[in-house]
C-alpha cells in the first residue's frame, strides 16, 4: 500500500488543516462490535447504564482509545471485551486512581497474556467514573495490549476479567 503524501516533507514537520479521527459514541445499552475499519477512532463511553463493546479480530497496529465521559452507575457496568474470548487476549497494565485520598492508587497487569479477555468498570472499586481513558492495540492475531488510566472509589480491584 502506497502512503498518500499531505504537503512537502520538511523539518518544522507538516499541518494538516481538517483532519481528525473518528468518534464513536451513543452507543446505548445493547452491545456494540466495533469493525477494522474503525480503527484509530476514539471511542466515548457516554452513557451511566451498561455497555458492552466487541473488539474485531485483532491485526497488528490496530489501535482504539477509550474515554468515560459519564460515569458508570454503581448497579451497571462498562465492558470492552474480545470478539473471540477462546483465542484472543489482553496484555498489559492499567493504572487506577482513586477519589478516596487515603486509597490512593493502584497498578492492574495482565502479564501472562492467556486469560485476560476483558476490561470491566463498575463505576466504583474497578473504575467508571468521569474522565478515564485507556487505550488498546492490536499486537498480534490473538492479543491487544492495554495501557491507560481508570477512575475509581473505595479500595480499587482489578479491573481485568477472564469473560
Amino acid at each position: 500500500m502506497a502512503l498518500t503524501q499531505i504537503g512537502p516533507n520538511s523539518t518544522e514537520g507538516q499541518v494538516a488543516p481538517g483532519l481528525h479521527r473518528e468518534v464513536i459514541q451513543s452507543i446505548g445499552t445493547t452491545e456494540r462490535q466495533l469493525l477494522a475499519s474503525e480503527s484509530g477512532s476514539l471511542v466515548i463511553l457516554d452513557a451511566s447504564d451498561q455497555i458492552t463493546i466487541r473488539l474485531p479480530t485483532p491485526v497488528a497496529g490496530m489501535t482504539f482509545d477509550f474515554l468515560t465521559t459519564i460515569s458508570v452507575t454503581t448497579s451497571d457496568t462498562h465492558k470492552i471485551i474480545t470478539k473471540t474470548i477462546a483465542t484472543e487476549f489482553l496484555l498489559g497494565g492499567i493504572d487506577s486512581s482513586s477519589t478516596a485520598v487515603a486509597e490512593g492508587g493502584d497498578t492492574f497487569t495482565a502479564v501472562t497474556g492467556d486469560s485476560f479477555v476483558a476490561i470491566t468498570s463498575n463505576g466504583s472499586t474497578t473504575g467508571g467514573l468521569l474522565g478515564q481513558k485507556f487505550t488498546l492495540t492490536a499486537i498480534s492475531a490473538t492479543r491487544w495490549a492495554v495501557s491507560g488510566l481508570l477512575c475509581g472509589t473505595g479500595t480499587l480491584a482489578t479491573p481485568f476479567a477472564t469473560s
